[in-house]
Protein backbone atom coordinates (compact mmCIF):
# COMPACT_ATOMS: atom_id res chain seq x y z
CA UNK A 1 0.00 0.00 0.00
CA UNK A 2 2.66 2.56 0.94
CA UNK A 3 4.14 2.31 -2.58
CA UNK A 4 1.01 4.00 -3.95
CA UNK A 5 1.15 6.78 -1.37
CA UNK A 6 2.58 10.16 -2.34
CA UNK A 7 3.45 12.94 0.10
CA UNK A 8 2.99 16.59 -0.92
CA UNK A 9 3.60 19.87 0.86
CA UNK A 10 0.57 22.14 0.69
CA UNK A 11 1.18 25.88 0.71
CA UNK A 12 -2.23 26.94 -0.58
CA UNK A 13 -5.52 25.20 0.13
CA UNK A 14 -7.76 25.57 -2.90
CA UNK A 15 -11.44 24.57 -2.95
CA UNK A 16 -11.01 20.96 -4.11
CA UNK A 17 -8.24 20.35 -1.56
CA UNK A 18 -10.32 22.10 1.10
CA UNK A 19 -13.16 19.63 0.50
CA UNK A 20 -10.81 16.64 0.71
CA UNK A 21 -9.16 17.87 3.91
CA UNK A 22 -12.56 18.62 5.46
CA UNK A 23 -13.75 15.09 4.69
CA UNK A 24 -10.57 13.63 6.21
CA UNK A 25 -10.91 15.65 9.42
CA UNK A 26 -14.56 14.71 9.85
CA UNK A 27 -13.74 11.03 9.23
CA UNK A 28 -10.95 10.85 11.81
CA UNK A 29 -12.92 12.77 14.43
CA UNK A 30 -16.01 10.62 13.90
CA UNK A 31 -13.75 7.57 14.31
CA UNK A 32 -12.65 8.83 17.74
CA UNK A 33 -9.32 10.55 17.00
CA UNK A 34 -8.22 13.12 19.55
CA UNK A 35 -7.13 16.00 17.32
CA UNK A 36 -8.79 18.90 19.08
CA UNK A 37 -12.38 18.41 17.93
CA UNK A 38 -15.41 16.50 19.19
CA UNK A 39 -17.79 14.30 17.23
CA UNK A 40 -20.06 15.07 15.56
CA UNK A 41 -17.89 17.63 13.80
CA UNK A 42 -19.79 19.93 11.46
CA UNK A 43 -18.60 20.48 7.92
CA UNK A 44 -18.51 24.22 8.62
CA UNK A 45 -16.23 23.84 11.64
CA UNK A 46 -13.91 21.44 9.81
CA UNK A 47 -13.76 23.69 6.75
CA UNK A 48 -12.97 26.74 8.87
CA UNK A 49 -10.14 24.88 10.59
CA UNK A 50 -8.46 24.16 7.24
CA UNK A 51 -9.03 27.72 5.99
CA UNK A 52 -7.10 29.00 9.02
CA UNK A 53 -4.38 26.34 9.31
CA UNK A 54 -1.67 27.78 7.08
CA UNK A 55 -0.10 30.43 9.26
CA UNK A 56 3.51 31.64 9.41
CA UNK A 57 5.66 28.83 10.78
CA UNK A 58 3.22 26.03 9.86
CA UNK A 59 4.06 23.47 7.17
CA UNK A 60 1.35 21.04 6.08
CA UNK A 61 1.92 17.76 4.25
CA UNK A 62 -0.72 15.45 2.87
CA UNK A 63 -0.56 11.80 1.93
CA UNK A 64 -2.52 10.88 -1.18
CA UNK A 65 -3.59 7.60 -2.71
CA UNK A 66 -5.01 7.90 -6.22
CA UNK A 67 -6.09 11.49 -5.59
CA UNK A 68 -7.72 10.74 -2.24
CA UNK A 69 -6.27 12.58 0.77
CA UNK A 70 -5.60 9.74 3.22
CA UNK A 71 -3.44 11.53 5.78
CA UNK A 72 -1.87 14.77 6.97
CA UNK A 73 0.73 16.05 9.38
CA UNK A 74 1.95 19.51 10.35
CA UNK A 75 5.24 20.93 11.50
CA UNK A 76 4.66 23.99 13.68
CA UNK A 77 7.83 25.99 14.23
CA UNK A 78 8.43 27.59 17.61
CA UNK A 79 8.43 31.29 16.71
CA UNK A 80 10.35 32.68 19.70
CA UNK A 81 13.98 33.75 19.23
CA UNK A 82 15.27 31.25 21.80
CA UNK A 83 13.27 28.38 20.27
CA UNK A 84 14.33 28.41 16.62
CA UNK A 85 15.79 24.91 17.00
CA UNK A 86 12.49 23.24 17.92
CA UNK A 87 9.08 22.53 16.44
CA UNK A 88 5.90 20.70 17.27
CA UNK A 89 4.48 17.76 15.35
CA UNK A 90 0.75 18.40 15.08
CA UNK A 91 -2.41 16.86 13.67
CA UNK A 92 -1.01 13.58 12.40
CA UNK A 93 -4.15 12.05 10.88
CA UNK A 94 -4.76 8.99 8.76
CA UNK A 95 -8.15 8.17 7.25
CA UNK A 96 -9.74 5.26 9.19
CA UNK A 97 -9.89 3.12 6.04
CA UNK A 98 -6.15 3.51 5.44
CA UNK A 99 -4.72 2.91 8.90
CA UNK A 100 -2.06 0.30 9.65
CA UNK A 101 -0.61 0.61 6.15
CA UNK A 102 2.48 2.66 6.99
CA UNK A 103 1.05 6.06 6.05
CA UNK A 104 1.60 7.71 9.44
CA UNK A 105 5.18 6.42 9.42
CA UNK A 106 5.77 7.86 5.92
CA UNK A 107 4.33 11.22 6.96
CA UNK A 108 6.49 11.32 10.08
CA UNK A 109 9.67 10.39 8.19
CA UNK A 110 8.92 13.10 5.65
CA UNK A 111 8.31 15.63 8.42
CA UNK A 112 11.53 14.69 10.22
CA UNK A 113 13.62 15.01 7.04
CA UNK A 114 12.13 18.41 6.26
CA UNK A 115 12.57 19.57 9.85
CA UNK A 116 16.28 18.80 9.60
CA UNK A 117 16.50 20.76 6.36
CA UNK A 118 14.91 23.73 8.16
CA UNK A 119 17.52 23.50 10.93
CA UNK A 120 15.20 21.93 13.51
CA UNK A 121 16.93 19.59 15.95
CA UNK A 122 14.17 19.00 18.52
CA UNK A 123 10.63 17.79 17.85
CA UNK A 124 7.88 17.68 20.46
CA UNK A 125 4.36 16.28 20.34
CA UNK A 126 1.53 15.05 22.48
CA UNK A 127 -1.06 12.34 21.96
CA UNK A 128 -3.87 10.75 23.91
CA UNK A 129 -2.76 7.97 26.26
CA UNK A 130 -3.79 4.56 25.00
CA UNK A 131 -4.06 5.52 21.31
CA UNK A 132 -2.19 3.44 18.76
CA UNK A 133 -0.14 6.53 17.90
CA UNK A 134 1.86 5.93 21.08
CA UNK A 135 3.25 2.71 19.56
CA UNK A 136 4.20 4.57 16.39
CA UNK A 137 6.05 7.34 18.21
CA UNK A 138 7.91 4.91 20.46
CA UNK A 139 8.90 2.79 17.43
CA UNK A 140 10.32 5.96 15.85
CA UNK A 141 12.47 6.68 18.94
CA UNK A 142 10.35 9.44 20.44
CA UNK A 143 10.93 9.59 24.17
CA UNK A 144 8.07 9.91 26.62
CA UNK A 145 8.54 12.91 28.90
CA UNK A 146 5.43 12.40 30.98
CA UNK A 147 1.68 12.39 31.17
CA UNK A 148 -0.90 14.99 32.00
CA UNK A 149 -4.07 13.64 33.60
CA UNK A 150 -7.52 14.51 32.25
CA UNK A 151 -6.01 16.77 29.58
CA UNK A 152 -8.65 16.55 26.84
CA UNK A 153 -12.34 15.77 26.63
CA UNK A 154 -13.56 12.96 24.39
CA UNK A 155 -16.84 12.89 22.48
CA UNK A 156 -18.23 10.65 25.25
CA UNK A 157 -17.47 13.34 27.83
CA UNK A 158 -14.61 11.41 29.42
CA UNK A 159 -11.42 13.28 30.31
CA UNK A 160 -8.40 11.55 28.79
CA UNK A 161 -4.75 11.69 29.75
CA UNK A 162 -2.19 12.93 27.23
CA UNK A 163 1.38 11.71 26.73
CA UNK A 164 4.16 14.16 25.84
CA UNK A 165 7.08 13.03 23.65
CA UNK A 166 10.25 14.53 22.21
CA UNK A 167 12.88 13.45 19.72
CA UNK A 168 16.26 14.95 18.95
CA UNK A 169 16.96 14.67 15.24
Amino acid sequence: MSDAITIHEIDLIESIMLEKLTELLISVVDDGASVGFLSPLSKEEATQYWKDVLQPGVTLWIAQNNGLVVGTVQLQLAMKPNASHRAEVAKLMVHPGYRRKGIAYLLMKHLEHNALVKGISLLVLDTRAGDSSNKLYKSMDYIEVGRMPRYSRSSTGDLDDTVIYYKEI
